[in-house]
């Protein structure tokens, strides 16, 4: 297991400290605020440890009430809000100097048969052939050094984008409201489904929210937007594994009001769909100093 992927599992592996409550900690990287990522799957592990193991998350939907302090652990409360024959619903709060920062609730079922369809997944190129190496370099080179440092450093989530040159710098043209990605866990996971749907929920956030900014030729990386979750929903459709290649297809149909609405679905390689992400976010363009 790669160090990073066992960072992740170890912020993912809460502190009980009473019945339905738990504690979780935050990376001592630098960051100003909590990796919106983080606090949706340190929820959803806290949800997931008050509902029996037979019973899968299959839809959450998150609220970002205000941003995550890094230096201190986050409270994470879950109330039981129904436990029914094939149904479980869980209300999650997360707590940090006495308020509010997240809610999550979450639905849990148990596995059975039904009707079925889904839509194909796009055709792009295969997660080897989306880096060539010169791109990739000058994509480092154009970020701020905090960022880039974090693009060079060893990390659980493996992305590559099936098309870097959004990121290039001279290329902030506008253009298609959309994006794939390639994605993976760097090294292998426990055997556990509830473990690989807390990762994806983690993974879930990265990347989201620039795509509603790419029809207008801006990007989170260009330092005059002021971007963040608002909210987020999620649902899963099949097991799959984190640690293999999945590709993540996002579409932006609206942005107004500061705000950009962003979707995406996310299908292992061999094109099963496996989980659907819907995401608001604000992304506020900030005023230039004279």
């Amino acid at each position: 297991m790669s160090s990073a992927v066992a960072a992740l599992l170890s912020i993912l592996d809460l502190e009980q400290l009473e019945n339905n409550i738990f504690r979780g900690n935050s990376p001592q990287a630098g960051w100003q605020r909590v990796f919106g990522g983080q606090v949706i799957g340190q929820a959803l592990v806290a949800a997931t440890r008050t509902v029996p193991a037979e019973r899968s998350v299959h839809s959450l939907h998150c609220y970002f009430v205000r941003p995550g302090d890094p230096t201190v652990p986050i409270v994470y409360e879950v109330k039981h809000i129904r436990d029914g024959g094939s149904f479980t619903t869980r209300y999650v709060e997360a707590i940090q100097h006495g308020e509010t920062i997240f809610t999550l609730m979450s639905s849990f079922h148990i596995d059975e048969p039904g009707l079925r369809h889904q839509p194909p997944m796009p055709i792009v190129p295969p997660p080897e052939e989306t880096v060539p190496e010169e791109l990739k370099a000058a994509f480092l080179q154009s970020m701020p050094p905090h960022i880039r440092a974090y693009f060079e450093a060893e990390r659980p989530i493996e992305l590559r984008p099936v098309d870097y040159s959004r990121f290039l710098p001279g290329t902030q043209a506008a253009r298609k409201p959309s994006f794939a990605i390639w994605m993976r866990a760097t090294g292998p996971l426990p055997d556990d489904q509830a473990i690989h749907r807390c990762v994806l929920a983690y993974a879930s956030d990265m990347t989201l929210l620039d795509t509603s900014l790419a029809v207008h030729g801006r990007s989170v990386f260009d330092g005059n937007i002021q971007g963040a979750s608002l909210d987020h929903a999620m649902w899963f459709h099949q097991p799959f594994k984190a640690n293999e290649w999945m590709l993540y297809s996002q579409d932006s149909p609206f942005s107004g009001g500061a705000r950009g609405l962003s979707r995406g679905q996310i299908f292992s390689r061999d094109g099963v769909l496996i989980a659907s992400v819907a995401q608001e976010g604000l992304i506020r363009p900030l005023q230039k100093n004279v």
